[in-house]
């Protein structure tokens, strides 16, 4: 693997990982206290939220890591790539979906568990017409842009420094955990890594959100379409 020098001068380190997670985990904890007792449970308003909440404290704290220190969005991979690359993204998000529902149903045969651990947003997908569209605006637009700055920018540029793979495996890792120990750990881990390809290969981190937005996308759109 190779990567873009310009991502490598300056670049994220320990400090921004840091100040990147407790910014995530302090923003949604904000959220949910600020909404606690808002928002009735099991309803699509709850569904559209949490994803709102996943994205906006993702952007959040991107945005206090990219100040703390380097100051540079373009040692983040905020910089310009090609339709090419875009192109690339979107086939890497379909690849990623596709790897990641042989990975459901190997689960699913093997275990016979067919609980969904993302059931909370089915009310949102699967409700009225405007709530599925702000639905697939804030999962496949706000939550890939925030998550993938996140990430990619902070976490796969600041591992950068000790190789590509501990840079593309333990940035995946990451992303993986923090959408919780489930069936959908390894279902993140794999969209981690192929998002941290694109990132390092393309010096850009907007395939990467292409590929997540096509990712999810996919998800809730078929969802709709089969529930």
């Amino acid at each position: 693997m190779s990567e873009d020098e310009g991502t490598t001068r300056p670049r994220p380190g320990w400090t921004e990982i840091a100040v990147g997670a407790l910014g995530y985990v302090a923003l949604t904890v904000l959220a949910l206290v600020v909404l606690a007792g808002t928002v009735v449970p099991g309803s699509p308003l709850l569904a559209v939220v949490s994803v709102g909440v996943a994205g906006a404290a993702a952007l959040g704290a991107f945005a206090v890591a990219a100040v703390v220190r380097v100051r540079s969005w373009s040692a983040f991979g905020v910089r310009a790539t090609t339709w090419r690359w875009l192109l690339l993204g979107a086939a890497g998000g379909v690849l990623g979906w596709l790897v990641n529902r042989v990975i459901v149903v190997g689960y699913v045969l093997a275990s016979g568990d067919t609980s969904n651990p993302q059931e909370g947003f089915l009310p949102g997908v699967t409700g009225a017409f405007g709530t599925f569209a702000l639905m697939m605006l804030l999962g496949a637009v706000l939550v890939p842009i925030g998550e993938e700055l996140l990430f990619r920018g902070v976490v796969t540029t600041a591992l950068g420094r000790y190789g590509a793979w501990v840079a593309v495996l333990g940035s995946a890792l990451v992303f993986a955990l923090a959408h919780g120990v489930s069936i959908v750990l390894p279902a993140a881990f794999v969209l981690g890594v192929i998002n941290a390809v694109l990132l390092r290969r393309s010096g850009s981190v907007w395939p990467g959100v292409v590929a997540h937005g096509v990712n999810n996308a996919l998800v809730f759109g078929l969802t709709a379409i089969l529930l």
